[in-house]
């Protein structure tokens, strides 16, 4: 790309940027500090689910190469390389409306990262105020930065499986951090009754989260080896409830979309390794996730936590059994990822009220007996 591109893309990703920043200045009456980092936190998970959607229509070499499209700034300048390239390859990846898809998520990005940039330079400016937090701002920019590398890998690498599976789970890392880091806005604000809990529902919640974590990845792996229909039946897969599968080579990282190790083309036994080891994970997943609710029920002032997750967790069951018996929709596919996105972020959620909770003696009668001597 010449330099007349990268302005021109440059300044795409900042007219993105006017709207959220537009919607920052139109409110008055509060922080406008906190009401950007809330704004980020929005876009990011917006940009987290069209990342699904643009991997789920097959739109990742829309582009075939990064950061512009064909070496022009927007699929307009280059529709006719695009049309080049479709004529050449037919069945290709490359076409008008998918370099639209991958370009509109390029967009985004760039509008995410120039939220993360000014949300960073407000924060180490009014860094002696309470709430704000340059030391996390600056993490979020630098795993920004990560994640745009990675990006960028995902094309060059051709969808490469480790890679594009890396590069969602830092997504969901940006967004939790980001999260994490408006929530801390909340603090000189009254937000409802502290928490009173046991301490152990803080290790559950935690417990809670670096499996939703795990589940995600290899959900990601899941949808980046296209294993979704590996096992098209429910509850048994291919009509067993342990079928035939090769684990080892499943879950071999470092290969090619499509590839194993070797020279040959990947297994259908390690398709359904890959596919059986989500669904089964998915069971361990769902009871803990059932006990942190059941906790939050019981928890003065978390009960509507409870109920959130009750809900985002009836939506990711009934999306991850949907994509298998209607064949992998593209609509319930998006859905099942932004249900994801949206346990991620209530979760962190939880865990930021969890920190602050107070908490409840295991022995209230010990502990009156030790605090009147």
């Amino acid at each position: 790309m010449d330099v007349s591109e990268w302005i021109l893309l440059l300044g795409r990703g900042l007219l993105v940027a006017l709207i959220p920043l537009a919607l920052v200045w139109a409110r008055r009456g509060s922080d406008p500090l906190g009401r950007l980092a809330w704004v980020t936190v929005f876009f990011t998970f917006d940009l987290v689910v069209f990342g699904g959607f643009t991997r789920l229509t097959d739109s990742g070499l829309g582009c075939p190469d990064w950061p512009g499209c064909f070496a022009k700034s927007s699929p307009l300048s280059a529709a006719a390389a695009i049309a080049a390239a479709q004529s050449a390859m037919p069945g290709g990846p490359v076409t008008l409306e998918k370099a639209w898809i991958e370009m509109i998520h390029r967009f985004l990005a760039l509008a995410v990262g120039v939220l993360i940039v000014l949300m960073m330079l407000a924060s180490w400016w009014q860094r002696r105020r309470p709430g704000r937090s340059p030391r996390l701002a600056s993490a979020a920019l630098g795993l920004v930065c990560v994640q745009g590398a990675f990006g960028a890998w995902t094309v060059t690498q051709r969808l490469q499986p480790i890679v594009v599976t890396t590069h969602l789970l830092l997504g969901l890392g940006l967004l939790a951090l980001l999260t994490w880091h408006a929530l801390r806005f909340e603090g000189s604000r009254p937000q409802g009754p502290v928490w009173e809990t046991g301490a152990g529902v803080r290790i559950v919640g935690l417990a809670a989260l670096v499996l939703l974590a795990a589940q995600i990845a290899l959900g990601g792996w899941v949808s980046t080896n296209y294993a979704v229909l590996a096992c098209p039946d429910f509850p048994l897969c291919r009509g067993r409830w342990i079928p035939e599968m090769d684990l080892a080579a499943g879950f071999e990282l470092w290969r090619q979309l499509g590839r194993s190790g070797g020279e040959g083309f990947i297994s259908p036994e390690a398709l359904v390794a890959i596919h059986w080891v989500h669904r089964g994970c998915a069971l361990i997943v769902t009871g803990v996730l059932l006990t942190l609710a059941g906790l939050l029920w019981r928890t003065q002032g978390a009960r509507r936590c409870a109920q959130a997750l009750l809900g985002l967790l009836g939506l990711q069951l009934a999306t991850g059994l949907g994509n298998v018996l209607l064949r992998w929709p593209l609509a319930i596919a998006v859905l099942h990822n932004g249900g994801a996105a949206a346990l991620v972020m209530l979760l962190v959620m939880v865990n930021y009220r969890l920190a602050q909770a107070s908490f409840r003696p295991r022995f209230p009668m010990q502990a009156r007996q030790f605090a009147a001597t």
